[in-house]
């Protein structure tokens, strides 16, 4: 007997469940298109090598879920783990030809082979945005405003959720002060877990890193500052640095753009990939019941570099996932606004004999755009009330005998009681 669930951490969406998700699909979809953005796709499995190359040990590695090929062994497929390589290698192949900037965005399923958590499934979602040509502040305004436009697009509540930014570069310009001779990828892979392990471990692997003891206090001063008035102030070096010029500006224009209440700069945000160069960011919830990040973004300048491109292709992007927008929109009560009616006519079948008569009229009306749910076996008037008010149908077509000799029918709106006929 095969069971009836799902592989294990992955998820059946019933049309109730696919509603939500398409509600949030159909959201993004609208706003990327807002800006301009192009939608493409490309196939779920890709070479295992484009992942490997600029990934750290997990997503590229012990995550990845690679294929065997027709004798069982090991193939160099895998089932795509993100996107950011993918879409790199689709721009890179036609790089020549296109029209510039390239804006581009998707809306697809991921798969990792990882230990599944609360709210973090082998199987999910993404919408994934990218800029490509632009090596400019324009362009990382662009995508932040973008980030923040997709998160008030379902109208949330006011500080209900908050745009966290660092800068790589930022980040590089000062540990290249106080660690010169530290393996800047290992101790960036160390950074991003910050929040996430003991202080006591924190602080044992940057003596491992040989960090001076010395400069250990400031690096948890620059981890822990929340603004750049922080910054500016317990670095005073950092005001003629050019990469912090760079990040101040960006707040600058986020701010007179209006989002100024929606941004804060975070000293222990990373991000994981090598790949990874310039501004990073997490769009965070704020609710204290799930204070965690719901989607982020980078730039990438570097990466086509992998698929032997010889000219720099300067690229910015981010991926809202739909398990944390749907939990986010769940805690804030944003879902209960969710129409509850379902968009068709109900066209219940009343008499056996007019089967074809109410196929005809479903066939007109359905060319005319509307949804037509025809019941396909006979029932009585009250029993077809019962199921539309069951299911949420606020409409129902009356099709009877007397209607199909007089060549017309009737729509009976459910919630006003209103009823209006109209000619076959």
């Amino acid at each position: 007997m095969i069971s009836t669930n799902p592989p294990k951490w992955t998820y059946d969406w019933f049309p109730d469940e696919f509603k939500i998700r398409k509600y949030i699909f159909d959201t993004w979809r609208k706003v990327c298109q807002s800006y301009g953005f192009e939608e493409y796709l490309w196939p779920i499995v890709e070479d295992a090598a484009i992942w490997q190359a600029k990934s750290w040990e997990d997503v590229g590695w012990t995550e990845l879920t690679r294929l065997t090929d027709r004798s069982g062994e090991i193939s160099e497929l895998a089932l795509r783990p993100e996107m950011t390589p993918t879409v790199t290698r689709m721009v890179s192949k036609v790089w020549k030809e296109i029209e510039k900037p390239v804006k581009w965005f998707s809306i697809a399923n991921f798969y990792r082979n990882e230990r599944p958590q609360k709210w973090r499934n082998r199987e999910f979602w993404q919408l994934n945005c990218d800029i490509f040509w632009q090596n400019g502040i324009e362009s990382d305004i662009e995508i932040l405003t973008l980030g923040l436009d997709l998160m008030l697009a379902f109208n949330p509540p006011k500080w209900s959720f908050a745009l966290h930014l660092n800068h790589r570069k930022l980040l590089d310009s000062f540990f290249s002060e106080i660690a010169k001779n530290t393996d800047k990828i290992a101790l960036f892979r160390l950074l991003d877990k910050y929040k996430k392990l003991r202080k006591e471990d924190f602080l044992a692997a940057l003596k491992d890193l040989w960090i001076d003891e010395s400069w250990i206090d400031l690096t948890l001063k620059f981890l822990n500052s929340e603004s750049l008035n922080d910054l500016e102030r317990n670095f005073s070096f950092l005001a003629s640095n050019n990469d912090y010029l760079y990040f101040k500006k960006i707040f600058e224009n986020l701010e007179k753009l209006g989002y100024s209440e929606y941004i804060k700069f975070s000293g222990s945000l990373v991000r994981g990939f090598d790949y990874y160069d310039w501004v990073v960011f997490e769009m965070f919830d704020n609710n204290p019941e799930n204070p965690r990040a719901l989607f982020w973004g980078w730039r990438y300048n570097w990466l086509a570099s992998i698929f032997w491109i010889k000219e720099d292709i300067p690229a910015v992007g981010m991926a809202p996932g739909d398990e944390t927008m749907k939990i986010f929109l769940e805690h804030w009560w944003i879902l209960k606004n969710l129409q509850k009616q379902k968009d068709v006519y109900f066209l219940p079948l009343l008499d056996e004999k007019l089967f074809l008569k109410a196929q005809i009229l479903a066939k007109k009306l359905r060319s005319e755009w509307k949804n037509i749910l025809l019941w396909l076996s006979p029932k009585k008037i009250v029993k077809a009330l019962k199921f539309a008010e069951k299911n949420n149908i606020e409409n129902i077509i009356i099709f009877w005998e007397q209607e199909a000799e007089n060549n017309e029918f009737i729509i009976k709106n459910l919630i006003t009681s209103k009823e209006k006929i109209f000619k076959i």
